[in-house]
């Protein structure tokens, strides 16, 4: 363990890989802020490609260019996840039990990033990604399983409870312990736009969890589905365009949050 801790230090302590790690922040940026542009194109009618990370990322590579920035996209997420595990191995709270929740937190976002630099290597090397179609199958796959209805609500509560606790770090603003804000105008913007962007993160990932319980109780797979399926059903709500639009805006919002966040995170 002790060499695993005095590894990850090492990792901490290079600026190459810092830096790298920044980069990761950029990308998570410009893919929210696609997401965000796909809802509200969805909201206004205009229709377009998934709400996800998947239609995020084929835009990126469709565009000029677009399999080498997907290529920046694989190397800067692998570098922030790396980043993550560091912080979950050096992590060193004196409470156990908020240690191992740290550490836990650490390795879920590692496990996102890595899913999403996964997604971009599939995309750059010819391969094809459909996060709601691979959102059914896995649905599918465990409620065919003994007790498989029971475990896929616990996978969509589990779902829901992250997206809960975006909405509850949004509203009390805990994301500015990781930050190293600047005063003025610039750190009171950027406080307001990770206020706005991580609610409206946590409301499409919340939804998301909702979905999978509802594929759960109702043995339909089909109901199931990721972050685009989670929008699209908020179309359906009463003033439902008006709460697509809102949170599509808010996800551009999270996504103008992670470029301030490259720049001023603790790393």
């Amino acid at each position: 363990m002790s060499s695993a801790i005095a590894a990850a230090g090492k990792a901490q302590n290079s600026a190459a890989f810092e830096a790298a790690a920044r980069v990761g922040y950029v990308v998570l940026g410009l893919l929210h802020l696609l997401i965000g542009v796909i809802a509200v194109s969805i909201a206004t009618g205009a229709g377009g490609d998934s709400a996800d990370q998947s239609g995020a990322l084929q835009q990126v590579r469709d565009a000029p260019l677009g399999v080498a920035l997907l290529w920046v996209i694989v190397a800067g997420l692998a570098a922030l996840a790396v980043w993550q595990i560091a912080e979950a191995v050096v992590e060193r709270d004196p409470d156990a039990k908020k240690r191992w929740a740290h550490r836990a937190k650490f390795l879920g976002t590692a496990v996102a990033y890595l899913a999403i630099a996964i997604t971009a290597f599939t995309l750059a090397t010819g391969g094809r990604s459909d996060s709601t179609q691979s959102s059914r199958t896995l649905s599918a796959q465990v409620l065919a399983m003994p007790g498989g209805v029971a475990l896929l609500v616990v996978v969509g509560l589990g779902v829901a409870v992250i997206g809960a606790a975006f909405i509850v770090r949004g509203a009390t603003r805990a994301f500015e312990k990781h930050l190293s804000l600047p005063g003025g105008a610039a750190g009171r913007g950027i406080r307001v736009f990770g206020t706005v962007g991580y609610i409206a993160k946590g409301i499409a990932v919340g939804v998301a969890g909702i979905l999978f319980v509802v594929a759960a109780l109702t043995h339909d797979p089909n109901a199931a589905g990721g972050i685009d399926a989670a929008l699209r059903s908020l179309a359906g709500l009463p003033f439902g365009q008006v709460v697509l639009w809102l949170v599509g805006a808010g996800l551009v919002v999270y996504g103008l949050f992670c470029f301030a966040r490259a720049r001023y995170a603790r790393m």
